[in-house]
């Protein structure tokens, strides 16, 4: 299939790890200039080195806080000015902090709301003008399954998260004038390192193989998920192949959500 991907530009913003960075992985495959930003120089070299190397593709990379609005706004224009047109934004910066209540206390809440929420809101506003004069584009924001229904010892994650998806069925229904389809990826149990480092304190005589299909888990589909498999999600979306798909959130956990 193709996607109809070559020659647009996507902003991935956590482009250095993880999801990001498989997502500007595929995004290149499929003949896209990709545009990572992180907070970490270092990392986003490493990361601009893994993509050459996979797809040679020459990927921009922006040190930037999704915090900061002037960060968004800088790295749009940079951009744009390096290729001419920006056609798609993947949301993706942000942590997994989850505890009870009463041990979250304000300043947990303000970091996670700034990062994830407001990163959010920071770029996609940054990409707007960009977005309309291409006559349409996409963004995709990442948010977490698990946030439709909410469990003890969730928080701030889910709430943050929770917003991250009214945030796109919102936005979806106001930017639809301009052609631009505004989505949600819903992550469950993808491997990061937040999920190695478990597997490394709770089984380190395991593989990570036999960890990934531990029943403990409690995925239907039997095991925890690879980077590469969100990111394949998250491409589709953003791309021409998902024209008529917008205001929706698509949960990628293995079937783990009890929602939809």
């Amino acid at each position: 299939m193709d996607l109809g991907l070559k020659g647009k530009t996507a902003i991935i913003t956590g482009g250095s790890k993880g999801i990001g960075l498989h997502t500007a992985i595929v995004l290149a495959e499929e003949g896209a200039n990709v545009v990572i930003v992180a907070r970490g120089a270092e990392d986003l070299d490493k990361a601009v080195a893994v993509i050459k190397e996979r797809t040679g593709a020459d990927a921009l990379a922006v040190v930037g806080d999704v915090t900061s609005k002037d960060d968004a706004e800088r790295t749009v224009a940079k951009a744009v000015e390096t290729f001419g047109r920006l056609d798609i934004v993947v949301n993706n910066a942000g942590t997994s902090a989850a505890a009870p209540f009463d041990r979250v206390d304000a300043d947990a809440w303000t970091r996670d709301l700034d990062l994830k929420l407001f990163g959010a809101i920071h770029f996609s506003r940054a990409a707007l003008p960009h977005l309309r004069q291409v006559g349409g584009g996409s963004i995709v924001n990442v948010t977490a399954s698990f946030a439709k229904t909410p469990g003890a010892s969730s928080l701030p994650t889910s709430v943050s998260r929770a917003a991250g998806m009214a945030l796109t069925k919102a936005m979806s229904r106001d930017l639809a004038p301009d052609g631009i389809r505004v989505n949600t990826v819903g992550i469950g149990l993808i491997r990061s390192r937040q999920i190695e480092a478990r597997w490394q304190k709770e089984a380190p005589g395991l593989s990570w193989e036999a960890y990934a299909r531990d029943p403990k888990h409690d995925v239907p589909l039997g095991r925890i998920g690879d980077t590469a498999e969100a990111a394949r999600v998250i491409a589709f979306l953003a791309s021409d192949a998902a024209s008529y798909v917008t205001g929706t959130s698509v949960n990628i956990d293995g079937g783990k959500a009890p929602a939809l």
